[in-house]
Order: C-alpha cells, then sequence, then structure tokens
C-alpha cells in the first residue's frame, strides 16, 4: 500500500484472536504478528560457551588488539588520556602499538563501494591531504611492507593465482591502496573482544556492556568519521551507518564494530521518506513518536531523545528518535548527542549481547530540501522471512509491539536500579508530550502547539 494512503488507525490493530497487524507508515509494508509464534525462545548467551585460551588473549580476531596489521592502515583512533579522549591521526606503521586505544578507524579491506567506482565513474581524485598521508605512510618500510601483504591478501582472497600476484611489482601493488587513505567504506572497531575476566567465548564485549561513557565516545567517534567521509568526497549523496552484531544479522566477526559506507545515491528508503515529509512535515511525530506514545509504546525518554517500540517492521525493533532541531548527527551539541547515545545504549544493554540485530542510523542526507531527525533502529534478527512473506509480502514478525516493549521494560528498571545505564526516564515515568521532535520549524516555533504542558504536582499524565 502507498505510504500516502494509509490511515493511522491502520498502523496497528489487534484481531480478536490476538492476531496483531501493523503496516508501517513511511514504507507501506505489512506485517503481522501470529498469537504463539512469539513464545520461542530467543537467541541467548546464557548457554556454556568454550572455553578461551588465555594465550590468544587480544588475538581471538583480526579486530583484535595484537593483530593490527591484519587491517588496512588505520585513520584514526580514539585514545583516553585520563579522564579526556582524543583522535589520534596520522601514526605510521611502526607506531601502531605507541599508545593504547579504545577504538580505530580503519578502511574496509572489501569495499562495498570501491575507490576505483568513484575514480572511474565520476573523475574523483585523493584530496591533497590524503595523498600526503599515503605518502608518508609508504615511505617507510614497515609501511610499504603492510601495505603489501594487506594487497596482497585481498588479491588472494579475490581468486587472482599466486603466481600472478608475485609478478606485479611494488609499486603496482602500492598504486592498489588508495583505497586504503581515501575509500568511502570504513569500520569503527571497539578495543575489546571480550569482557574484562571473561572465562568462555560467549561473553563478549557489545554496545550494551559498554559503559554510558564508553558508548557515547563511540557514538561520538562514528560521527567524526561520518563527517570527514562527507568533507572528503564532494561526490558523496549519502553515507550510510550501521552496525551487524553477530552472524545472524550478517557480522563477519563477533568483535564489536559499526561500518560507515559511501554512496552516490540517497537511496529508495530516503527517497520515500523525503517525498512524505514534503507531503507533511510533521510526519515523524505524528506518524511515529506521537502514535508510539498514544498506545503506550514509548519506553524510555531523556531530555533529547525517545524510544518506542517501533510497528509495521519485518523484525521486531527498537526506535529511538532524537529530539533535536538539528537534522544531521555532526550537527547535534554535545548534550543532544550523550542524551542519544544513553537511549541506544540503554536499548542494547536491556536486549544484552546473546540477541543478534542491525543497528541503523536514518538522517535527513545533506541535499535533501525537507527537515528530517535523526533516528536509530535496532532490529532483532531472531527470525528468517520465508515462503510465506515472499508469496505475500506480508511479513511474520515473532513479538508484536507491545510484547516487545514488555521485555525491555522491565530489564531497564532493573539496570537503572544498578547504575548500569545513565538516568533516564523509563514508561510510564515518560512524558510523552505531542510533538516533541523540533526538527519541524513549525513546531519549534510554536505554530503546531501553544505551548509545553505544564507540570502536574505528583500525578502522571493518564498513564496507560
Amino acid at each position: 500500500m502507498p505510504p500516502e494512503l494509509i490511515a493511522p488507525a491502520t498502523y496497528l490493530t489487534r484481531m480478536a484472536d490476538g492476531t496483531v497487524k501493523q503496516i508501517n507508515p513511511f514504507t507501506g509494508t505489512e506485517v503481522w504478528t501470529v498469537p504463539g509464534r512469539g513464545i520461542r525462545p530467543l537467541g541467548s548467551h546464557e548457554a556454556p560457551g568454550r572455553p578461551l585460551d588465555p594465550a590468544q588473549a587480544d588475538a581471538h580476531c583480526a579486530f583484535c588488539a595484537k593483530r593490527l596489521l591484519e587491517t588496512p592502515p588505520e585513520k584514526a583512533r580514539l585514545v583516553r588520556r585520563g579522564s579526556k579522549y582524543e583522535t589520534v591521526r596520522d601514526l605510521k606503521a611502526d607506531e601502531l602499538y605507541s599508545t593504547e586505544w579504545v577504538f580505530r578507524r580503519i578502511p574496509n579491506l572489501f569495499e562495498i563501494v570501491s575507490y576505483d567506482y568513484w575514480a572511474k565513474n565520476y573523475g574523483y581524485r585523493m584530496p591533497a591531504p590524503l595523498q600526503a598521508r599515503r605518502d608518508a605512510y609508504v615511505a617507510s618500510e614497515a609501511g610499504r611492507r603492510h601495505v603489501r601483504d594487506r594487497i596482497e591478501f585481498r588479491l588472494k582472497l579475490s581468486g587472482l593465482e599466486p603466481a600472478a600476484i608475485a609478478a606485479m611489482a611494488d609499486a603496482e601493488k602500492i598504486a592498489l591502496a588508495d583505497a586504503f587513505f581515501a575509500g568511502g567504506h570504513e569500520l569503527i572497531i571497539a578495543r575489546r573482544h571480550f569482557e574484562a575476566g571473561a572465562q568462555h567465548d560467549k561473553q563478549l564485549v557489545s554496545s550494551g556492556t559498554l559503559t554510558p561513557e564508553e558508548h557515547y565516545q563511540y557514538f561520538r567517534f562514528t560521527i567524526e568519521a561520518l563527517r570527514d567521509i562527507y568533507l572528503a568526497n564532494r561526490y558523496v549523496r549519502f553515507a550510510a551507518v550501521f552496525q551487524n552484531w553477530l552472524p545472524p544479522a550478517g557480522a563477519s566477526f563477533d568483535h564489536l564494530h559499526k561500518q560507515l559506507v559511501a554512496i552516490d545515491d540517497r537511496g529508495a528508503y530516503n527517497e520515500l521518506e523525503i517525498q512524505l515529509a514534503r507531503a507533511n512535515p510533521n510526519i515523524y511525530n505524528e506518524a511515529a513518536v506521537n502514535f508510539a506514545g498514544y498506545r503506550n509504546l514509548v519506553f524510555a525518554e531523556n531530555e533529547h531523545a525517545i524510544a518506542f517500540a517501533g510497528f509495521g517492521h519485518r523484525f521486531p525493533t527498537l526506535e529511538i528518535y532524537s529530539k533535536s532541531e538539528r537534522s544531521q548527527p555532526w550537527n547535534h551539541s554535545a548534550e543532544e548527542l550523550r542524551c542519544v547515545s544513553d537511549l541506544v545504549h540503554a536499548c542494547h544493554a536491556a536486549m544484552g549481547a546473546g540477541i543478534p540485530c542491525n543497528e541503523e542510523w536514518h538522517y535527513k542526507p545533506p541535499d535533501a530540501d525537507v527537515a528530517m531527525p535523526w533516528r536509530v533502529q535496532i532490529k532483532w534478527r531472531i527470525s528468517n522471512p520465508a515462503g510465506f512473506e515472499g508469496g505475500t509480502h506480508i511479513y511474520v514478525n515473532t513479538i508484536d509491539p507491545e510484547g516487545l516493549r514488555d521485555k525491555v521494560v522491565p530489564r531497564l528498571f532493573q539496570l537503572k536500579n544498578e547504575g548500569r545505564i545513565a538516568p533516564m526516564k523509563i514508561a510510564f515515568e515518560c512524558a510523552c508530550v505531542p510533538n516533541c521532535l523540533k526538527y519541524n520549524p513549525a513546531v519549534r516555533t510554536g505554530a503546531g502547539r501553544d505551548q509545553a504542558f505544564p507540570p502536574l504536582s505528583g500525578q502522571a499524565r493518564g498513564d496507560g
């Protein structure tokens, strides 16, 4: 169904037998939750894992701290000095082990959109600062060897015969490394693979096991990389930001990391939302946050962000919206960014490290002419679409929005009481003020409402 024809009354409908039907107001996706299917157990790390080999500490995968030369040359790292965090750039190959890092920013060895794509289709050339960085890196023997080894590894996995690789001149291999310094597919990697003191391989470091401060720095460092991608390549129309957690969600490594991928297209999803936002500039308030509030789906809120159980998604989805006037992450204030980070962190902590999920960032493309709020969706990849979905385009989501809310809320209260997540309002504590998203100028200037609701002394606002 075209989204513009969807009536709010059809967003979420519970049938007499308990079947819950949902229609996504932005995509028109139809989703059903059938009684009984949602009681199937979720993925969990409570099952015993394999014992860890102490000899492999910090060397479990190519992202680990003792295997830095198995990834392409890093673009930056986040270093903690006392209570301060600092971005360090331009380290040479023989300096990689000189400072202890919290997060690293590296190129993806196998890009979704390659450097050659930009060079051959747009005449893109590496900006002078990045070229200087490349030249400085390969000027040393250690740097040349690192770059050459990673290129040879990539060529081998691409199917090139060893004899052909050996016959290539060094200069030819180094030339192939331009993508390491000016490509648009990057990774943000956490230092730790497993929790401190971990005894088995189920005790992974996930977004939810970070502290609120570590998670904020993870977000901030990712946004710093996002801004750099746009500044380095004027042909980029959108840079996707996402996190695949565990193999069922598409992760090649179970080592915590985010990905950023630059593309020359805004994408069909963004194009559709831009059209909807042009037609109704307040759609994100009306069809998302307001509706979630009216249906008691909001489960967490702070000053600058709000979270609710999403509806109309193929997978159970937690949605976090920024309330900021700004449409893009890099324009958020530090406090606004922290508030979004705190709710995203709390969602990950509440769901635990055992549920495969995709974290997707949605924000206004730089060349879009409408305001759109920054929002993050966390999709639980706990089921696989099958023949029924393919034949009907009706998707079976095993947990309905109310059920999803009820799974998250008790855990949030527990984490809050233990001091493991940042302070926030949870469930019935949330204000759920209509039109709380300030991205829409009409709401921001007061045209959409007269004033904020005055506080009520000692009572909640009609909590359901």
